[in-house]
Parts: C-alpha cells; sequence; structure tokens
C-alpha cells in the first residue's frame, strides 16, 4: 500500500478438477475448471476481499493461497519466496504466518478436545514454549477475543455460533500470523453476531498489522472491512479496484448486476433492477471467450469468442471487458 514489495503475491494461479470415468480402467474425460488463472496482490495489514457467487472459486482460491489445496499452476509468493515447489518440511515455517479462519465456526474446531486443547494445538505442533508457556498463550489468546478464562476447559458444544467464532479466530492468532485468510467467517452468524465479529476483526487487523484476504459473497459486509475488492466470476477475476472506487462506479456488467442486487435498509429507496438472465454455466464446460457473456445484456461478438483481458483502466482499478474503455 505504501510501494513496498506485497506480502502474498498470486500470479496465474489454476485449479482444475479432473472429471473421471470408468470402473476398472479409470480415465479422465474432462475438468472442472475451478479456478482459471487468477491474479492479485495483499500488502501487508490490507484487507483484499474476494467476492462473487457461490461456486465462482474464492474458497478455492483461499485454500490454494495456503497449500490447502495444492494448484493445477500458477505462482504464490508469499513475503517474496515461492511457495508452491515447496516441500513439506520447507513449508513448515511458512504455516505459522499464514492462517485460515473457516466458515462453520464449529464443523472446524474438534468436538472432543476442549478449548485449551485447541488453541494449544497449533503451538504444540510447532513446538513454541513449554507447557506453562502455552497455558499463558491460551489465556492471552482468550482475553483476545473477548471470552473469560474459565472458558478454556469447556468443549465446542457448550458455546453459541459466535463464540464458536471467536475461538476459530483466536486459534488462527496462536502463532502471530502475518496473514490470515477468512472464509466467509461471518456467513453462518446472526446479523447481530456479524458485527461483533467484524468488529474483531478490525480491532486485532489495527492491534497486529494483519493482512486479510476475506472472502465473501455479502458485498454489504465487505463494504466495511476491505480496502480492495476483486470479483470473481467462473474462476476468473473481472473486476478489481480499491473499495470506495468500485462501489461508487463499477465498470464490469457483473459487477454492477451484483451491487444492484444489494439490499437497502430504506423501503423507499430505488434501485435499478439487475438485468441478468439465463443460469451460471458449469465449470466443466465454461464458454468460450469472456464466461460472462451467456448472462451479460451488453454482449456482443467479440465477447463471444476473444477472452478479455484484466487490464487497468485507472489508477488500482482493473477490468476484464471488451466494452470498457481505458
Amino acid at each position: 500500500m505504501t510501494g513496498a514489495p506485497p506480502l502474498l503475491a498470486v500470479a496465474g494461479l489454476k485449479k482444475h478438477f479432473p472429471i473421471t470415468r470408468g470402473v476398472l480402467r479409470r480415465r479422465q474425460v474432462g475438468a472442472v475448471r475451478a479456478v482459471d488463472g487468477v491474479d492479485f496482490t495483499v500488502a501487508a495489514g490490507e484487507t483484499l476481499a474476494l467476492v462473487g457467487e457461490s461456486g465462482c472459486g474464492k474458497t478455492t482460491t483461499g485454500r490454494m493461497v495456503l497449500r490447502l489445496i495444492e494448484p493445477t499452476a500458477g505462482s504464490v509468493r508469499f513475503a517474496g519466496e515461492e511457495l508452491t515447489g515447496l516441500d513439506v518440511e520447507a513449508l513448515r515455517p511458512h504455516r505459522r504466518e499464514m492462517q485460515i479462519i473457516f466458515q462453520d465456526p464449529y464443523g472446524s474446531l474438534d468436538p472432543r478436545m476442549t478449548v485449551a486443547e485447541i488453541l494449544a494445538e497449533p503451538l504444540r505442533i510447532h513446538g513454541v514454549g513449554d507447557r506453562a508457556d502455552r497455558r499463558r498463550r491460551v489465556a492471552e489468546l482468550l482475553a483476545l477475543v473477548g471470552l473469560p478464562q474459565a472458558h478454556a476447559q469447556r468443549y465446542p458444544h457448550e458455546f453459541s455460533g459466535g463464540q464458536r467464532q471467536r475461538l476459530g479466530i483466536a486459534r488462527a492468532l496462536a502463532l502471530r500470523p502475518k496473514l490470515i485468510v477468512c472464509d466467509e467467517p461471518v456467513s453462518a452468524l446472526d446479523v447481530s453476531i456479524q458485527a461483533q465479529i467484524i468488529n474483531l476483526l478490525e480491532d486485532l487487523q489495527r492491534d497486529f498489522g494483519l493482512a486479510y484476504l476475506f472472502i465473501a459473497h455479502d458485498l454489504g459486509v465487505v463494504k466495511h472491512v476491505a480496502d480492495r475488492v476483486a470479483v470473481m466470476y467462473l474462476g476468473r477475476i473481472v473486476e478489481e479496484a480499491p473499495k470506495r472506487r468500485l462501489y461508487a462506479a463499477p465498470r464490469h456488467p457483473y459487477t454492477q448486476a451484483l451491487l444492484a442486487a444489494v439490499p437497502v435498509p430504506d423501503p423507499l429507496a430505488r434501485k435499478a433492477p439487475a438485468v441478468l438472465s439465463g443460469e451460471i454455466p458449469s465449470p466443466a464446460s465454461p464458454p468460450p471467450g469472456c464466461h460472462f457473456h451467456t448472462r451479460c445484456p451488453h454482449a456482443i461478438a467479440r465477447c463471444r469468442a476473444e477472452t478479455p483481458a484484466l487490464r487497468g483502466i485507472a489508477d488500482g482499478h482493473r477490468v476484464a471487458c471488451h466494452l470498457v474503455a481505458a
């Protein structure tokens, strides 16, 4: 954000899941192009929001950044070092600096472990401190996320959804990371609890200089947390811009439709309807050219034949659309 090298740099990242047939002799007959070549950067202390409809490849992208899913192709550089070619042992030091908050606050916690065991586990795996040090760190983490120390001996089923997500955040903070992938961290929570968790994430970012890759489909939430927003459609980024610029003047037809669909609290407010027709194409057989042309009300012949490049049209604003002038 200040001209320094980015903390995270992703280039040409792809993930194609093979489609196979046969019983005795399996053979690949196609591939699901879940992520089809994405490029973005995240600076230290910055929040980049990755948004789009369900199935567009957001979560797969976030998990490839952490090497929880192995990419088919592309580059992931963290703090200047390429991660995609590292083996398990070489990757281990970077695991401490990159963590994730999962969408499901209950399914991501082991129901057989106490809170103290859950929060101490990453410290034990990475050999951080002795038992006394880990007990102190567990108490610190509970305080950071607004939970009393007495909860350390409880099990996940004894907590509410919001409290469980606080535990997920505490676990992500255990090793003092630099980057956290937030995989729809509030989508499973009530609206009032969502606000509490968002405020907590913002406070932690301010206090510890964290960078967030914030994956979401709720543009109302993203408006409160992001510095920049990247919009994905069918495995590709179609627009990326600073938050204020994107919300004030979206240029890609898909981004315009997403923003037009965001509910507003004023029943008297009038918004232009989102003019989209048809269904999202299958990532197993995406349309040629621009993936969005089958639903775009402005598509021309060039859109059906030529893939638009993600190119800059203004400072920090990139759009993949043939109809948008630089």
